[in-house]
Protein backbone atom coordinates (compact mmCIF):
# COMPACT_ATOMS: atom_id res chain seq x y z
CA UNK A 1 0.00 0.00 0.00
CA UNK A 2 1.25 3.64 -0.75
CA UNK A 3 2.18 5.75 2.17
CA UNK A 4 -0.80 8.33 0.88
CA UNK A 5 -3.11 5.76 1.02
CA UNK A 6 -1.98 4.20 4.10
CA UNK A 7 -2.23 7.71 5.33
CA UNK A 8 -6.10 8.45 3.52
CA UNK A 9 -7.19 5.03 5.11
CA UNK A 10 -6.01 6.08 8.43
CA UNK A 11 -8.82 8.62 8.80
CA UNK A 12 -11.31 5.94 7.11
CA UNK A 13 -12.35 4.87 11.03
CA UNK A 14 -12.97 8.05 12.40
CA UNK A 15 -16.51 9.04 12.74
CA UNK A 16 -18.51 11.06 10.96
CA UNK A 17 -19.87 14.25 13.17
CA UNK A 18 -21.67 17.53 12.16
CA UNK A 19 -18.44 19.53 13.07
CA UNK A 20 -14.88 18.71 11.60
CA UNK A 21 -12.31 16.61 13.78
CA UNK A 22 -9.73 18.62 12.32
CA UNK A 23 -9.50 22.40 11.46
CA UNK A 24 -6.40 22.48 9.72
CA UNK A 25 -5.00 19.90 7.27
CA UNK A 26 -1.91 19.48 8.93
CA UNK A 27 -3.96 18.16 12.04
CA UNK A 28 -5.30 15.00 9.97
CA UNK A 29 -1.77 14.51 8.79
CA UNK A 30 -0.52 14.36 12.13
CA UNK A 31 -3.26 12.44 13.36
CA UNK A 32 -2.88 9.84 10.32
CA UNK A 33 1.24 9.63 10.16
CA UNK A 34 0.67 8.73 14.15
CA UNK A 35 -1.42 6.03 12.74
CA UNK A 36 0.56 5.07 9.86
CA UNK A 37 3.80 4.90 12.23
CA UNK A 38 1.96 2.69 14.72
CA UNK A 39 0.70 0.13 12.18
CA UNK A 40 4.24 -0.23 10.85
CA UNK A 41 5.75 -0.78 14.38
CA UNK A 42 7.42 2.21 14.63
CA UNK A 43 5.57 1.92 18.40
CA UNK A 44 2.61 0.36 20.03
CA UNK A 45 -0.48 2.38 20.74
CA UNK A 46 0.25 1.73 24.20
CA UNK A 47 2.82 3.29 23.69
CA UNK A 48 1.41 6.00 22.68
CA UNK A 49 -1.32 6.57 24.39
CA UNK A 50 1.37 6.74 27.78
CA UNK A 51 3.45 9.06 25.67
CA UNK A 52 0.99 11.27 24.56
CA UNK A 53 -0.78 11.24 28.47
CA UNK A 54 2.57 12.29 29.56
CA UNK A 55 2.82 15.70 26.84
CA UNK A 56 -0.86 17.01 27.98
CA UNK A 57 0.16 16.04 31.49
CA UNK A 58 3.05 18.25 31.06
CA UNK A 59 2.26 20.64 28.63
CA UNK A 60 -1.45 21.32 29.48
CA UNK A 61 -3.58 24.18 27.37
CA UNK A 62 -2.09 27.77 27.82
CA UNK A 63 -4.51 30.55 28.56
CA UNK A 64 -6.87 30.94 26.16
CA UNK A 65 -6.01 28.37 24.24
CA UNK A 66 -8.98 26.39 22.72
CA UNK A 67 -9.23 22.75 23.70
CA UNK A 68 -8.73 21.33 20.08
CA UNK A 69 -6.08 23.66 19.51
CA UNK A 70 -4.16 22.35 22.48
CA UNK A 71 -4.95 18.76 21.85
CA UNK A 72 -3.62 18.99 18.38
CA UNK A 73 -0.34 20.89 19.77
CA UNK A 74 0.08 17.93 22.01
CA UNK A 75 -0.71 15.23 19.35
CA UNK A 76 1.86 17.13 17.19
CA UNK A 77 4.55 17.20 19.80
CA UNK A 78 4.07 13.98 20.80
CA UNK A 79 4.46 12.50 17.47
CA UNK A 80 7.61 14.76 17.28
CA UNK A 81 9.09 13.16 20.12
CA UNK A 82 7.95 9.40 19.57
CA UNK A 83 10.32 10.11 15.95
CA UNK A 84 13.69 11.40 17.95
CA UNK A 85 13.01 8.64 20.77
CA UNK A 86 12.84 5.76 18.18
CA UNK A 87 15.52 7.61 16.05
CA UNK A 88 13.47 7.52 12.72
CA UNK A 89 14.48 11.79 13.18
CA UNK A 90 16.42 13.89 15.66
CA UNK A 91 14.58 16.92 17.46
CA UNK A 92 17.52 18.55 15.42
CA UNK A 93 15.94 17.27 11.80
CA UNK A 94 12.59 17.77 13.08
CA UNK A 95 13.42 21.77 13.68
CA UNK A 96 15.61 21.49 10.39
CA UNK A 97 12.13 20.08 7.91
CA UNK A 98 9.71 22.80 10.08
CA UNK A 99 11.91 25.78 9.08
CA UNK A 100 12.12 24.87 5.42
CA UNK A 101 8.49 24.63 5.89
CA UNK A 102 7.92 28.08 7.62
CA UNK A 103 10.28 29.32 4.48
CA UNK A 104 8.44 27.94 2.00
CA UNK A 105 5.06 29.34 2.92
CA UNK A 106 6.79 32.68 3.76
CA UNK A 107 7.85 32.28 -0.85
CA UNK A 108 4.35 31.13 -1.58
CA UNK A 109 1.48 33.43 -3.32
CA UNK A 110 -1.46 34.04 -1.45
CA UNK A 111 -3.88 30.98 -2.60
CA UNK A 112 -1.45 28.51 -4.18
CA UNK A 113 -0.34 25.01 -2.66
CA UNK A 114 2.67 25.33 -0.52
CA UNK A 115 5.46 22.80 -1.99
CA UNK A 116 8.43 22.30 -0.09
CA UNK A 117 10.55 21.25 -2.90
CA UNK A 118 9.77 24.63 -4.90
CA UNK A 119 11.63 26.94 -2.42
CA UNK A 120 15.53 26.78 -2.77
CA UNK A 121 16.02 30.69 -1.45
CA UNK A 122 16.06 30.90 2.59
CA UNK A 123 14.87 33.82 2.51
CA UNK A 124 11.34 35.06 2.21
CA UNK A 125 9.93 36.41 -0.88
CA UNK A 126 8.53 40.80 -0.76
CA UNK A 127 6.87 41.37 -3.39
CA UNK A 128 6.83 45.14 -3.80
CA UNK A 129 4.27 47.51 -3.52
CA UNK A 130 4.90 49.83 -6.12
Amino acid sequence: MSDERAVSGALDDVPASESPAFAEPWQARAFACAVVLSRRGLYTWREWVQALGTEIATHPACPGEEAGAAYHRQWLATLEKLAALKAVASAAEVDSRAEQWRRAYLNTPHGQAVKLEAHASNEPRHESTQ
